[in-house]
């Protein structure tokens, strides 16, 4: 899906206020001091292209949309479009564009992006607050580095399910038969995030995919699972439409406190424990408007872009971003939660995919 400039700039001031932006956030680049060194001289070697290609950065996810309004908002001129597809089938799309790329930055889940990377897709840039990442968090030459962090919980609609299960184990309950919808790990990356989750919480290890693999084959053939998707249900949840949602937190805190569905909503983190992802992003090679999205990742890694991640309930990467504590109260405790290991994740990635195939679909 792509947006106009004329619908991102109807929607800014709706995002601006949803998320709180500050004032001087409010305020364009020529009226205001400058988020980082040379962000004036970077707005204008981008205006003269004006505009940059998201990949993959669907407005309902991780606080996008606020972040497209407050990047137009800030730059006059700029224009930016995106699209929806899941992380694998970014990359792979990238991959097949790769000799002309429609696209200037690429979104996806870190294990995804090193396979970006592998395949030769991305070129170097190091952003704002790029040397505050650890050593894990991003690729030495910035061919990747990550913006957030999301933890998998259960986001459930307690007007269709009156007792919430509260751990992987309660899902496999016969009460919940039709229920529980998740992404695809063929297409999604929280997808592939959500079995890692299943399989820490069943004693599993990066090197040991069975115990997973085996809950995933049980949940299916206790027929609780309603269906599998390729891209973000949202939409569908906060209609009514879904009982049990296995998904980040985010969309989960978003559906409760910014949408409408109040305590309607319960956000549970599996008493097991959970898995939380680093997802990443990265400047294309040879793409189309190289300074657009300069400009665009520099104001995604700014400590003003990273506190919008924050006011969707999205951790950030950066270290030290200020959280309002109105949004800190709302946030769900984890009994445990595991950062996955991108290069463990990414080098079993295949192997996951496929073992989910099998259990999951008898493919």
């Amino acid at each position: 899906m792509t947006v106009t400039r004329r619908h991102l700039l109807a929607m800014s001031v709706g995002a601006l206020a949803l998320a709180g932006i500050a004032p001087a956030l409010a305020q364009t680049v020529a009226d205001s001091p400058e988020l980082y060194a040379g962000e004036k001289a970077a707005y204008e070697a981008a205006l003269k292209e004006g505009l940059v290609i998201s990949n993959n950065t669907g407005p309902t996810w991780a606080n996008w949309n606020a972040l497209f309004g407050a990047f137009q908002r800030r730059y006059p001129g700029m224009n930016i479009v995106y699209n929806d597809v899941g992380s694998g089938v970014a990359v792979n799309a990238l991959d097949r564009t790769k000799a002309r790329p429609q696209v200037d930055t690429i979104y996806y889940y870190g294990a995804n992006g090193i396979d970006a990377q592998k395949r030769g897709l991305l070129t170097p840039f190091k952003p704002v607050n790029f040397d505050k990442l650890g050593p894990a968090a991003k690729h030495a030459d910035g061919e990747w580095f990550t913006i957030h962090q999301l933890e998998v919980v259960f986001i459930v609609n307690k007007k269709l399910v009156k007792n919430p299960p509260k751990s992987w184990a309660d899902l496999l309950k016969p009460e919940y038969k039709g229920s529980v919808m998740y992404l695809d790990p063929r297409t999604a990356g929280v997808g592939q995030v959500l079995t890692w989750a299943a399989n820490f919480a069943n004693g599993g290890a990066y090197d040991n995919l069975k115990p997973g693999l085996d809950y995933i084959e049980k949940l299916h053939k206790s027929g609780n699972v309603l269906r599998v998707v390729g891209t973000t249900p949202y939409a569908q949840f906060v209609k009514g439409e879904i009982p049990i949602w296995i998904n980040y937190v985010n969309d989960g805190l978003r559906a409760k406190f910014v949408d409408g569905l109040g305590d309607d909503v319960e956000v549970i983190s599996p008493s097991e424990g959970t898995a939380a992802a680093p997802y990443t992003i990265s400047l294309v090679k040879n793409g189309p408007n190289p300074n657009s999205g300069k400009l665009w990742l520099n104001f995604i890694m700014s400590d003003a872009g990273q506190r919008l991640f924050a006011e969707g309930f999205v951790t950030p990467s950066v270290p030290g971003v200020a959280i309002p504590d109105a949004v800190k109260a709302r946030l769900v405790a984890h009994s445990k939660v595991e950062l996955l290991d991108l290069t463990k994740a990414a080098g079993q990635s295949q192997a996951l995919i496929d073992g989910w195939a099998k259990a999951a679909l008898g493919q």
